[in-house]
């Protein structure tokens, strides 16, 4: 029918695509989505979608841990032209249909019409139903219409700095955890050829993926195509050799075993058990902690004495920076051959502003024992029970590193007796002591002489390196942080031009103090560390911490904190409670209370670039006159 001229045309719909590189689509037309950062914005943006981000969190994935000051004008500068670019005929400072401000952050409003993850997962969780009801026909056409969504790995490009690139690889692994559970599914109802698209893919986007090439392999073979399985085991066998030393694990072994025997995943008898190794690698510099490693030694000399019936669990916690996570990894690798069932680990990312569900959590360690993807239970209930079962009486070593709660680490506690959990921490776990006997371990600042054992590893035979009281006052400055030391020294093996003095003015200025840890190449220095644990804090105690940068003598009273923010003692003491708890802060005998010189340099440039002159004026003459 043709048109009224008076009657206007509905304009074709959005499409945003972020599996694979990034596109905009308006009908048949694909769009510019803008430079780069503006891209990486609009992409992290989609991987989030429905759940808002906060602008922080924006900042720090758009450019790292360099930001530009105006980082926060250009995150709405940027959200401005997305909105005009999705509706041209959109008012000044409206907000549209898509990008909306919610509080501090922004939400990325799409269905599965409008975006392919969400029909990705959408059509993933009707796989899943399927499947859990028997329907397996039913089910793989779910999988296969989820899978060829797929274009490539996750965000493109655009997957360039270390924020971004734990983002879409989370979204690339539901990618391969759905390729593998439909593969099983392909195999038990004889439609193997189906499959082969989808692994291919997922395995040139994970060439040393071993779970996912034994898949591949199963089903090349069970299509018919023995000699191409074979020629892929070949070729990924040389690879491990080659690039990492190792021979092929048990998945891929077993696959190569079916395909000379001609048996099928379902007809062959069951693989050996998993043994996982997944501890980090140790720290190759480790120094200073000689005492902490003798008190882990004796806990763990004590597990095996009679009458336990829970494993032990030792919990570390230290502000950020102090290295519980480079003692627990060291102390793991010292003892690790002692747990004959495998070492499992798992970063509960709970100094993140979203820290690992429990469910999560249970799935990856599933994985880990060997529970294929599709045989993992909805029910988190479920997921521990079975767990439990397959931990039960055996000797494994789990690191659980970032816990944020004791609520999310109970669930993961293995059933063996014969088992060690270490769990490192920002805060005291005490109710996992109180409630699961747990053994707490403060991990504080190392003593000087410790501190420049940190300094002196990474130094040592190296022409610039920082002697005598250079190297002490390095120390001193970095107020003994090793996270602090380990930059600076990785700083001046990089930099040979580099001379200690140079770094000794950059640290006696409080005003570039924190700048230098700046080290680049994705390493987060003292100010990224403690900011992810200021960005938890409540408006309250955030508002305080930087108060108190104000006090310039160290060991402020309750009462003179109180006066310094204008506030009655009761908020006060809850706020310093949670600013203990978050290791931003440490009280002593007395009741003083006293920031690391690092955190303070940090608490004094939120003072400056937050509060107004007015206040930081107001607070400085409240304190006066307290101390008058």
């Amino acid at each position: 029918m043709r048109q009224s001229g008076c009657v206007k045309a509905t304009p074709p719909g959005l499409r945003f695509e972020v599996l694979g590189p990034l596109r905009v689509w308006r009908g048949d037309v694909e769009l510019d989505p803008g430079p780069r950062q503006q891209q990486r914005l609009l992409a992290i943006m989609l991987t989030a979608a429905p759940r808002p981000v906060g602008t922080a969190d924006l900042v720090e994935l758009v450019w790292g841990t360099e930001p530009p000051g105006s980082a926060v004008n250009v995150i709405h500068k940027y959200v401005g032209r997305l909105r005009r670019l999705f509706e041209s005929d959109l008012p000044p400072r409206a907000p549209g249909r898509y990008l909306l401000r919610q509080g501090t952050a922004y939400r990325f409003r799409a269905g599965p019409e409008t975006l392919d993850l969400a029909a990705f997962r959408r059509h993933v969780a009707a796989g899943r139903e399927s499947g859990g009801q028997a329907r397996l026909s039913e089910a793989l056409e779910h999988y296969g219409t989820a899978l060829r969504i797929w274009r490539g790995p996750a965000g493109g490009v655009l997957a360039d700095n270390p924020g971004t690139v734990a983002v879409f690889a989370g979204l690339d692994a539901e990618f391969r955890a759905a390729a593998v559970t439909a593969t099983e599914i392909a195999l038990r109802i004889g439609r193997p050829d189906l499959m082969v698209p989808a692994l291919r893919l997922a395995a040139g986007m994970s060439p040393l993926d071993e779970v996912v090439h034994a898949n591949l392999i199963t089903v090349l073979a069970a299509a018919g195509r023995q000699a191409e399985a074979l020629e892929l085991y070949r070729a990924l066998h040389e690879r491990l050799v080659d690039d990492l030393g190792i021979e092929p694990g048990t998945a891929l072994r077993e696959a190569q075993r079916r395909v000379l025997t001609q048996t099928t995943a379902s007809s062959g008898p069951p693989p050996e058990p998993l043994h996982p190794a997944q501890l980090p690698p140790a720290l190759p510099l480790f120094a200073g902690r000689s005492a902490e490693l003798a008190v882990l030694t004796r806990l763990a000399a004590g597990m095996h004495e009679g009458g336990r019936s829970s494993p032990l669990v030792v919990a570390m916690d230290g502000m950020g920076g102090v290295g519980t996570s480079t003692l627990a990894t060291c102390f793991a690798h010292l003892v690790a051959d002692r747990f004959d069932a495998g070492q499992l680990y798992l970063d509960l990312s709970g100094d993140q502003d979203e820290p690992l569900l429990v469910g999560e959590a249970l799935r990856s360690l599933l994985y880990a024992l060997g529970v294929p993807p599709a045989d993992v239970p909805d029910p988190i209930d479920a997921r521990v029970g079975m767990y439990r079962s397959l931990t039960a009486g055996k000797r494994f070593l789990l690191l659980l590193d970032n816990a944020h709660d004791p609520a999310r680490v109970r669930p993961l506690l293995p059933n063996s007796p014969q088992s060690l959990v270490l769990i490192t921490s920002r805060r005291p776990l005490i109710e996992l002591a109180a409630h699961d006997g747990a053994a707490l371990l403060r991990i504080g600042l190392p003593r000087r002489t410790a501190a420049r054992e940190v300094l002196d590893a990474r130094l040592a035979g190296l022409p610039n390196r920082a002697t005598g009281s250079t190297a002490d006052e390095i120390v001193e400055l970095c107020g003994r942080l090793p996270l602090a030391l380990a930059i600076l020294g990785a700083r001046l093996a990089s930099s040979p031009q580099l001379s200690p003095a140079a770094v000794v003015a950059e640290l006696r200025d409080p005003a570039r103090r924190l700048d230098a840890f700046t080290a680049g190449g994705g390493v987060d220095g003292p100010r990224a560390v403690f900011s992810r644990s200021y960005r938890r804090l409540s408006p309250g105690s955030a508002r305080l911490f930087r108060l108190l940068a104000v006090a310039s003598a160290p060991g402020i009273t309750t009462a003179s904190c109180a006066g310094l923010a204008g506030q009655g003692l009761d908020s006060t003491r809850a706020q310093l409670g949670e600013l203990i708890e978050a290791a931003l802060l440490t009280d002593d005998a007395e009741g003083r209370y006293t920031a690391h010189v690092l955190v303070r340099a940090y608490a004094e440039e939120l003072l400056s670039a937050v509060e107004s002159p007015a206040e930081r004026t107001a607070a400085t003459s409240r304190l006066r006159a307290l101390l008058s």
